[in-house]
């Protein structure tokens, strides 16, 4: 049975002996723990090269005198003679000796580590394989999709400074949230959520969490923005980990940046994990991508909330993608007709996007106000308007969804509407 503990090797000598890939991985890990390390051998490998900056090398054989004045010694020549002689120094002066070269003979050893950031500083999960290498990387992958899973207990415990974290959930999906966000929840002791927010992930967290519901529908804010950003504060000042969990990413019309501002006018420690935007990754659920070669080069992203400046976006090439644009269809749709913009530019509107119920709606923009009204559109959706709304994978699902008022064939290509107003297809 073995003792196990974790070294403090900062600003402290560590002799690593050898010069291979071995001895760099060595040497890569006490450099970044913030070790002083000596490597002596007469050549390095190019690893090793690559830390030359940040440790120090003597070109030359080891000798059994380089133990004194050292912390700890990683043998790794390659050579089991010289490895033995140094190790049995080291065993004299009550150095600790890892060898790499006989697990059985060491004094220590190096379990397998796997890392991560919790915020306020870093968890460390270390293991011991029995001498089996494969089982040991078997071990650290484990732990690895333990911690990023979110399953392991995370949260604090003790007493310690507040801080705030935006998280990104992404289009609705858990499983589209990212593995930091999902780490971050694990760790939180309050969680302020959107309605749009991946709100399936709250049945997974500590019973302790505390869950603070602010979700908004359009017209309908029934906890001001003003009140959130007092709630994150004032829980962060409390001393608690707060999660700010927001549906898409926090920068992209998520009003994020304005809860940033709030923490950090208060002195609160605020960071930010991206999310998958929805004004991508809702579009990408139909099939239509916002970018594509020969149709798109760029895509502008538009709050669908507000008044929009017509003429403006009718001059933009590329996708035209609006965010929560259902209310204001018929107006967005009137101001870039008005400006000129070709009536017969597709559209597609994707409701609830990558959760159930989702539906595409398509129609040319001089009558996609129209169809969305038949078809009773509602929000939460993404509006697309550009040549790239004519792609998809759904299109006979959408027809068939259609009012009796459309002519409906089957497919998008084949569509055409009462109005006399034809879907242009691509070819």
């Amino acid at each position: 049975m073995r003792y196990p503990l974790h070294l403090d090797v900062t600003g402290r000598r560590v002799l690593v002996a050898g010069g291979g890939p071995v001895a760099a991985r060595r040497a890569g890990d006490l450099v970044a723990a913030g070790a002083d390390v000596l490597v002596v051998a007469p050549a390095l490998c190019e690893d090793l090269r690559d830390l030359l900056p940040q440790l120090r090398w003597e070109a030359r054989e080891v000798e059994p005198a380089d133990v004194a004045d050292v912390w700890l010694v990683h043998t790794a020549t390659g050579d089991p003679a010289a490895d033995s002689a140094v190790a049995a120094a080291a065993d004299a002066l009550r150095v600790w000796c890892v060898r790499a070269d006989d697990a059985a003979a060491s004094a220590a050893w190096t379990p397998v580590v796997v890392r991560r950031d919790v915020g306020d500083g870093e968890v460390t999960v270390s293991a011991t394989a029995g001498g089996d290498p494969r089982r040991a990387a078997g071990l650290r992958e484990a732990l690895s999709r333990w911690l990023d899973s979110g399953a392991a207990p995370l949260r604090r415990h003790r007493p310690g400074r507040g801080r705030v974290t935006l998280v990104g959930g992404g289009p609705g999906e858990v499983d589209l949230l990212t593995l930091r966000g999902r780490r971050r929840l694990a760790e939180a002791d309050v969680v302020v959520v959107d309605r749009l927010a991946p709100t399936d992930v709250l049945a997974e967290l500590d019973p302790g969490v505390e869950v603070v519901d602010v979700g908004k529908t359009p017209d309908h804010h029934p906890v001001p923005q003003d009140e959130i950003n007092r709630i994150i504060v004032g829980h962060a000042l409390a001393g608690r980990r707060v999660v700010r969990l927001k549906g898409g990413d926090p920068y992209v019309l998520g009003r994020g940046g304005e809860e940033v501002v709030a923490c950090r006018a208060a002195g609160v420690d605020v960071d930010v994990v991206p999310g998958v935007t929805s004004a991508f990754a809702v579009p990408a659920a139909a099939g239509i991508p916002v970018t594509h070669r020969g149709l798109a080069r760029s895509v502008t992203v538009v709050s669908g909330h507000e008044e929009v400046d017509g003429a403006a976006l009718a001059r933009v090439g590329g996708t035209l993608v609006f965010l929560m644009g259902v209310t204001m269809l018929p107006r967005i749709a009137e101001g870039l007709l008005a400006a000129g913009k070709d009536p017969a530019t597709p559209v597609a509107i994707v409701e609830n996007g990558w959760r159930a119920g989702q539906r595409t709606t398509r129609a040319p923009l001089a009558a996609i106000a129209g169809v969305a009204a038949r078809r009773g559109v509602r929000n939460p959706a993404v509006v697309v308007v550009g040549a790239v709304a004519d792609l998809g994978s759904d299109t006979a699902s959408d027809a068939a969804s259609d009012t009796a008022s459309d002519t409906e064939v089957g497919s998008t290509s084949e569509m055409a509407f009462a109005d006399g107003v034809p879907y242009r297809p691509l070819t």
